[in-house]
């Protein structure tokens, strides 16, 4: 889990200037919406965004508000506080699917996100050309569970006629990583749909409708399942997750460099991390909480304090050795003191549990999200340090990997990744 302690990869929370996520020079040839959508766009209710709310280290959810508003700079999903229940999916767009076509599905999907989220169905003009399927109704009385919709293009989004030259220069595949055991069918996709809820019927159903407007342009790659504690923190391994975790708002993207499209955005690694939970049980608490570096009751540092005390990597025992362990996971995952906004990283992490494996161990651990202004700077640093010797590593298998740019949020009328798709 890269950072599962300190909040940025090459550590959490450093200050000073950063790295910037950049775009080469040109654009797209624009798509007339009219050309896309024809004379039934005038009937589609487009209607886009995303929503910050504010803060964002925990949040109660006892007092939330049941709408999480939908329009705004950013998509709601990075800066909202974390929900019960989350659903990833990613999609993959068919051979003929060109930006045009592209842009229609990103289209019917702002519009029906921006209903859902209301608690409202999707209206039935949006439906995908010649789709005999038409919704449910199934949440009907549901309410919507405090329901956020997050779309993210994935690097090989852009392999479209007149996209490729806009692709990022941040948003490269992520490389290899020692011990890594990637599954392909469960890495990777065009397009990411992250729905979080505090409902997993609602969740569920949403997830059904974006795959059911999806239809003759993108097809489901692979899908996952988390959820949170009633805290919201602690993870499988008994840990409190996302302790030192820097200000969500400095994952966002800002500044020059960043094209408009990308503004007041993110870009968010997925890493599906398999927990050896039958081995971690059986070693003594101590030993767990050396590899950590952290006491598990209150996540305090080994160094002394609570869990907001920073994490004294000089100190020693009387006996002359560290009090954090050379090797312990938040010694390597430490904030570096050059760490600037590209090298912060966010992370929301979501359980998972998908029963018993064919050796009867469990298929369970952590869903890891790292938002960041740029993955070269910040997740991919900490990674391979973690992966040159990190205690708790050896009690994980990362098993699936993901990229996603995040496009900004957007206003009524638009639509996600519109400047993208129609600069």
């Amino acid at each position: 889990m890269p950072g599962a302690d300190e909040g940025s990869p090459r550590a959490a929370g450093g200050e000073g200037p950063g790295s910037r996520a950049c775009v080469p020079p040109g654009r797209p040839p624009r798509v007339s919406r009219r050309a896309l959508f024809g004379s039934a766009a005038g009937g589609l209710t487009v209607l886009a965004g995303g929503a910050a709310a504010a803060a964002l280290r925990g949040g109660d959810r006892s007092t939330a508000p049941a709408i999480i508003p939908f329009h705004g700079p950013h998509q709601a999903g990075i800066l909202t506080p974390r929900q019960s229940q989350v659903r990833l999916a990613a999609f993959d767009l068919g051979v003929r699917t060109d930006p045009g076509r592209a842009a229609a599905l990103l289209l019917r999907w702002t519009g029906a996100a921006e209903r859902l989220t209301r608690g409202e169905s999707p209206d039935p003009r949006n439906e995908p050309p010649g789709s005999r399927a038409t919704e449910t109704g199934v949440l009907a009385g549901t309410g919507p569970a405090r329901l956020t919709v997050t779309f993210g293009l994935g690097p090989g989004f852009f392999d479209r006629p007149g996209l490729t030259r806009h692709r990022p220069a941040a948003l490269a595949p992520l490389p290899a990583f020692p011990d890594d055991r990637l599954d392909p069918a469960r890495s990777s996709g065009h397009l990411l749909v992250q729905i979080g809820a505090d409902d997993a019927f609602v969740a569920t159903h949403v997830l059904r409708t974006l795959q059911r407007l999806a239809q003759g342009e993108a097809r489901l790659r692979w899908t996952m399942t988390g959820f949170t504690a009633a805290d919201g923190r602690r993870n499988l391994m008994g840990q409190i997750d996302g302790t030192n975790n820097p200000d969500p708002r400095r994952a966002l993207l800002s500044g020059p460099g960043v094209p408009a499209w990308l503004a007041g955005g993110s870009y968010v690694v997925i890493r599906r991390v398999r927990m050896l939970l039958d081995h971690w049980d059986t070693l003594p608490a101590a030993h767990r909480e050396q590899a950590l570096g952290r006491r598990a009751a209150d996540g305090a540092p080994l160094s002394g304090g609570d869990e907001r005390t920073p994490v004294d990597l000089a100190a020693v025992r009387p006996d002359g050795l560290p009090m954090v362990a050379a090797n312990a996971h938040v010694r390597l995952a430490a904030p570096a003191a050059d760490a600037g906004d590209g090298a912060v990283m966010f992370r929301r992490g979501w359980s998972y549990h998908d029963g018993v494996r064919a050796d009867g161990t469990p298929d369970a651990g952590l869903l890891f999200l790292a938002w960041q202004q740029d993955p070269r700077t910040a997740f991919v640093p900490v990674q391979r340090r973690l992966a040159r010797g990190d205690a708790l590593s050896r009690y994980l298998v990362h098993e699936a990997s993901a990229v996603f740019a995040v496009p900004g949020g957007v206003s009524p009328g638009e639509y996600v990744a519109q400047g993208l798709m129609e600069g």
